[in-house]
């Protein structure tokens, strides 16, 4: 297919049409060894106000690595990381890689059932977790080919003295530590004395190597991984770096805010981002303790802010936010789901700087559109195609549809997957035959080539950027001895972009809210439960018996609004 490429004329001076391609030899490993190398000196992660250079992150990683090795896995083997924004997130991820093994992101608030599913699905044979999730993973432990575990304490990385306080809060004070019991795991920090530097030897990885299993629902069904090869990661980097380097890497002791989770593919760009640049990453564990936010942002004065729309409305509408210094804030990038116009007008006035909406997915490891950085306002478009990427708009029976029609919007570059871990069926649904990945979401170009989006062709519901697919809860729903029938829809949130509502059908009519929700919050993570629910005689079916959603969602946007 011959695509036209109308947003070329739109790329700032010095931004280039495309970016070399990868070099087999180059990797992920080959980029952070190199910047290992020029700025062993700088910052390179900043968490609860303990930094760590780039020498002392290599240093760590280092040490993990060689012990992964110790444990004799085959190349390629799966290193699950089941942790938040801590400094032992970087140092796991990057052992991981540096020890020729692929990185499973695990979202560390999964219940039993969804973290047995990835581990499983994944073949996961390590797992670095932080205790305060542990009692999870020891209800499945037995159901999972996991053979070594290691607990991390957040005050791991923080100095003995610190480190110790702030694991005696975190246990005691906050008791935020549910008990557990994983015999033979080893901790974090007992791993990183056992693993010898002397003993680490490089891995010979290549750029058609899996560098990550990025787990998501796809367009439709039960959670996959995607494989994310060594190549398309770097690619993204200088894709990315390629559109916005001229704005945002001016200055290398720029910090980089990271609020959202590494486990999420935007996240996690951007902290490869920062490394790959030489600057640093503020990471935040609990974005949702906005004082905390608030005060990093005061103290550390971050020059690039990347956040979800949930992020921006509630920082922009803090007053403690309000009065802070942005003069050194000279990027926010809006992501994960849309950025609402009230959100980045409110953002605007607040802190003077606007945000640059972008687009990506965890298939395409991540980003496939940004809105360039040289705009002085918030467009509502989700901006224009990074360098090397081609999108186009297609109909129903794959044809490219013209400029200002609406189409499913697919992506095809460097960057894209090699496909869904054990899943060429799945992988066949999404890819033309081509090299086109379809997205699932309905969008129109204009004539300059800017992007927006109108509407997704299946039923995934986003809330604060996570993608969470009916079917799931549906099928949690419906194994309740008391649920004869459930569907799940979105219904539209100022907050959150969206939230799940499920309707159900009683197969026992004893059935209360109440007893469905204590459910709910034993089978789903918070995001994935429905903020509302609603019992109702019959759903609405097609001739054929098919439940119609999209009745649903009508029925739910008059509920809702009214």
């Amino acid at each position: 297919m011959q695509v036209q490429k109308p947003w070329l004329q739109e790329y700032p001076a010095g931004v280039p049409a495309a970016i070399p391609s990868v070099p087999s030899d180059t990797s992920l490993l080959t980029i952070l060894e190199d910047s290992f190398r020029k700025y062993g000196k700088r910052e390179a992660f900043i968490n609860l106000d303990k930094s760590i250079t780039y020498a002392e992150l290599q240093q760590d990683a280092i040490r993990l690595a060689a012990w992964l090795q110790s444990l004799n896995l085959a190349k390629g083997s799966r290193v699950a990381v089941m942790l938040p924004n801590v400094l032992q997130y970087p140092i796991a991820a990057i052992a991981t890689l540096m020890a020729g093994l692929v990185l499973v992101n695990v979202n560390p608030l999964y219940t039993p059932r969804e973290l047995e599913h990835q581990l499983t699905d994944s073949g996961s044979e390590v797992l670095i977790i932080l205790e305060n999730f542990a009692h999870v993973f020891q209800e499945v432990r037995h159901k999972v080919p996991v053979k070594h575990v290691v607990v991390a304490s957040v005050g791991d990385r923080l100095g003995l003295i610190k480190g110790n306080i702030v694991n005696l809060v975190v246990r005691r004070v906050k008791k935020q530590v549910p008990a557990w019991n994983l015999p033979g795991h080893l901790d974090f920090n007992t791993v990183l004395k056992q693993g010898k530097p002397g003993r680490y030897k490089r891995p010979d990885i290549k750029a058609n190597d899996i560098a990550l299993l990025q787990y998501t629902g796809g367009t439709t069904g039960v959670s996959k991984g995607a494989e994310l090869l060594h190549s398309n990661i770097v690619a993204n980097i200088n894709q990315v770096e390629g559109l916005l380097g001229p704005v945002l890497l001016s200055d290398k002791s720029d910090r980089f805010l990271i609020a959202l989770p590494m486990y999420h593919m935007f996240a996690f760009m951007v902290a490869m981002l920062a490394l790959h640049t030489g600057n640093c990453g503020l990471l935040i564990a609990n974005p949702r303790d906005l004082d905390d936010v608030v005060k990093q942002i005061r103290v550390y004065k971050p020059a690039f802010i990347p956040a979800i729309n949930t992020l921006f409305n509630a920082l922009a509408n803090y007053d403690s936010f309000k009065v802070l210094d942005f003069s050194n804030l000279r990027l926010s990038m809006g992501g994960g789901m849309a950025v609402m116009p009230a959100t980045a007008a409110l953002w605007k006035s607040v802190t003077g700087n606007h945000i640059l909406e972008g687009y990506g997915l965890s298939e395409t490891g991540p980003v496939v559109s940004i809105n360039p950085p040289n705009q002085t306002e918030y467009s509502g478009s989700i901006g224009i195609p990074v360098p090397s990427t081609e999108v186009a708009l297609l109909d129903d029976d794959g044809n490219a549809v013209g400029i200002g029609e609406a189409g499913e919007i697919a992506v095809r570059g460097p960057q894209v997957m090699n496909g869904y871990w054990n899943r060429p069926d799945e992988t066949a649904k999404v890819m033309t035959a081509d090299g086109f990945f379809k997205t699932g979401d309905i969008g129109m170009m204009d004539e300059r080539g800017y992007l927006k989006i109108l509407d997704r062709k299946k039923d995934m519901i986003i809330v604060s950027g996570f993608n969470v697919f009916p079917n799931e809860i549906e099928d949690v729903v419906t194994k309740h001895a008391k649920v004869l029938e459930a569907a799940a829809v979105g219904v539209p949130d100022d907050r959150s972009g969206e939230l799940p509502k499920i309707y159900v059908v009683k197969r026992d009519q004893s059935l209360t809210e109440a007893e469905l929700r204590e459910y709910l919050e034993a089978n789903l993570t918070g995001y994935k439960r429905p903020r509302f629910v609603e019992f109702i005689d019959e759903l609405p079916k097609s001739n054929v018996g098919k439940i119609l959603r999209k009745d649903l969602r009508e029925l739910a946007k008059k509920t809702h609004s009214a």
